[in-house]
């Protein structure tokens, strides 16, 4: 059987998720009638802290949601270059609210409160304003590095002094929490928008929730409508997060602990390149070139050991979840280290 880390999205319902789903009460969403929707949403915006949230199909239409809600056409949002919002989301922004994207450069995903403040844009007839800053907690292409409490809250505090607001992209939110030992709800502390993503590590087969103001998540439903629309019965996939809120938020340690144990087995491998922030949560990047071999083919390699890791670009990206144990991830870790140093001999 393939030992599948090329994302935490190939998690699947455990059999308790799947009863749980099987067993949901629900209504109508469109009129605030499915008590398992409105059961979940208000839980996690008691987790981050906020008045209210909105049940979403996906954390792209999280991000979408919030900057149409936070900008008009013609503002720019700022980002990292190697974030989910400027990369892999169809350029939403740009396409349906007219809004240009800023992307800082950053080592590994994680820019600095005086990169943001420098790229604030000055008032002017020609430039676009700076409307909206977002903050990937943890990070997700650049090797899932976790965003440091103190440096959140800076970014944040510019950005309300500057007139702008202050985004979170929470995918990866509570493995964060979990590294850290931080409260979600002191993340999110003051910033005007955030979302949990429940189709991750917290293993639901979709859905994220959207939270912020109550004026925030009236706006947000607006746009949601506009974007798709109610789903009606959701309560059957809002009955997941519960579950997963419940049942799978511990594990996610786990996942860290495991992603860790694969970095420290092969760490010292001459040829592989990591960042020295890397290893921080279940997320774990690294550069091949120094085998002499592109990130396909070591990809490529690995898998005809049945081990799944993902080649992006230049770069490999390995990430655990919940659907693989200690001793998949000791296996893979074996195999890594064998076909690099398979590699690393050809090259000698």
């Amino acid at each position: 059987m393939t030992i599948d880390l090329f994302s935490d999205t190939q998690t699947r319902p455990t059999p308790g998720m799947r009863a749980a789903m099987a067993s949901a009460v629900v209504g109508d969403e469109q009129s605030d009638s499915d008590p398992t929707t409105l059961a979940l949403c208000e839980r996690v915006a008691a987790l981050l802290g906020k008045e209210a949230g909105v049940f979403m199909p996906s954390g792209t239409m999280c991000n979408l949601t919030s900057v149409l809600v936070q900008t008009r056409a013609g503002d720019e949002i700022i980002v990292d270059d190697q974030s989910h919002i400027y990369n892999t989301e169809a350029a939403g922004a740009a396409a349906i609210g007219g809004v240009s994207v800023a992307p800082l450069k950053t080592r590994a995903g994680v820019y600095t409160p005086e990169q943001f403040e420098a790229a604030i844009r000055a008032p002017g007839r020609t430039a676009p304003k700076s409307a909206l800053v977002s903050v990937e907690q943890t990070t997700s292409f650049s090797g899932g590095s976790v965003w440091t409490l103190e440096d959140m809250r800076r970014i944040r505090d510019i950005a309300h002094a500057r007139g702008m607001k202050a985004h979170i992209d929470g995918a990866r939110l509570l493995n964060a929490v979990v590294a850290t030992d931080i409260p979600a709800k002191d993340y999110a502390e003051g910033f005007d928008s955030v979302w949990l993503d429940l189709s991750k590590g917290l293993g639901c087969p979709v859905g994220a929730v959207l939270c912020g103001s109550k004026d925030f998540v009236s706006q947000a439903w607006q746009w949601k409508y506009r974007l798709g629309g109610a789903m009606r019965q959701s309560g059957v996939l809002a009955a997941a997060g519960i579950y997963a809120l419940d049942h799978h938020v511990e594990q996610l340690r786990a996942d860290n602990a495991n992603l860790k144990r694969i970095h420290e087995a092969i760490a010292d491998i001459p040829g592989l390149g990591f960042d020295e922030t890397a290893g921080q949560s279940n997320i774990l990047c690294f550069t091949v070139a120094g085998l002499g071999v592109t990130a396909p083919d070591f990809a490529a390699a690995c898998l005809t050991h049945d081990v799944r890791i993902r080649a992006i670009g230049s770069v490999i990206r390995v990430t655990t979840h919940l659907d693989v144990s200690e001793a998949d991830c000791v296996r893979a870790a074996e195999v890594i280290r064998a076909v690099a140093l398979a590699f690393a001999g050809k090259r000698a």
